[in-house]
């Protein structure tokens, strides 16, 4: 039988405590610890690496800072993050949720036939056969950093994502890109994430600038849309949330950030000037040089 190690993120001690009482029913799981905020909860993750997280999202108590960009930190972190068990009293943040990729949406409390189901999940997860693709070599055991120095590697193997050797094969999972719709009366827009340059605010909707020239208005804020998107989206002023793939060039100086091919200079403010930082921290742990 597989081992499930899991944790437990909620500012309601009895729902922590109603919430164990229910998982304990099961051998396979076993419990490490359970946190109030925010920043307990990242840090027991980062130590850990848990199987599950039983993670509120909308506590009663706003200072624990529990919410789905919980679930955007760990991504900063971490190239693949445990699966995610909302637990929560409402439905209204499911939608959200299923944005950020969560496993399941469970409302409290928690019950036997919740997790059995859950349980169920994810094993049916673990036997389906993934989508892969495929490279000879001849090593039986191999880095993906070793392999482009002896073969050529197509374009969709990334140093970021999970490889594994078998039968002399590299097999890489491979996922599909998130796809964003704007739905307004019925009129359907969809684009790419990863063709997104910037969000814009615009009083209560959002300006979506994409890298062929468009720019596309959803009637979100741009708060919504910071809470549902992940890296490589970041926050970095009150009116803009930048890809930063798309950054040519930042300037501390002048507090500004410049669009790849464009003439776009975006602002950021003091308040998120530790994104920026994390952002030049996070360009940098790349295939990086600096002259």
């Amino acid at each position: 039988m597989k081992k499930y190690s899991y944790i437990i993120i909620d500012n309601d001690a009895e729902s922590v405590l109603k919430t164990r009482i229910v998982t304990e029913g099961f051998s396979e799981l076993t419990f490490i610890a359970s946190a109030t905020n925010y920043h307990q909860g990242l840090n027991l993750v980062l130590e850990h690496r848990p199987a599950f997280i039983f993670l509120e999202i909308n506590p009663e108590d706003s200072q624990s800072n529990l919410s789905l960009a919980f679930i955007g930190e760990l991504y900063r972190y971490l190239s693949i993050i445990p699966k995610i068990i909302i637990t929560t009293s409402t439905k209204e943040l499911a939608f959200d949720a299923i944005q950020y990729g969560v496993f399941d949406y469970i409302l409290k409390p928690l019950t036997h036939i919740d997790l059995i189901k859950t349980l169920l999940k994810q094993e049916k997860t673990l036997s389906e056969p993934k989508e892969t693709r495929f490279v000879e070599t001849p090593a039986q055991v191999i880095d993906l950093k070793e392999v482009e120095s002896i073969i050529e590697i197509p374009d969709v193997i990334e140093d970021n994502k999970p490889g594994i050797i078998e039968n002399q094969r590299i097999i890489l999972e491979t996922e599909k890109p998130l796809v964003i719709c704007v739905k307004s009366y019925g009129d359907y827009r969809y684009m790419n994430a990863s063709d997104i340059c910037y969000f814009q605010a615009d009083n209560n909707s959002t300006d979506i600038f994409l890298a062929s020239g468009e720019m596309v208005t959803a009637f979100k804020t741009l708060k919504h849309f910071e809470s549902v998107l992940t890296h490589p989206f970041v926050r970095i002023h009150n009116s803009y949330i930048i890809n930063q793939n798309y950054i040519a060039r930042i300037h501390n100086g002048n507090s500004v950030c410049y669009i790849k091919n464009s003439p776009k200079k975006i602002p950021f403010s003091k308040t998120y000037k530790a994104n920026v930082d994390a952002i030049i921290t996070d360009i940098a742990d790349g295939n990086y040089l600096e002259v």
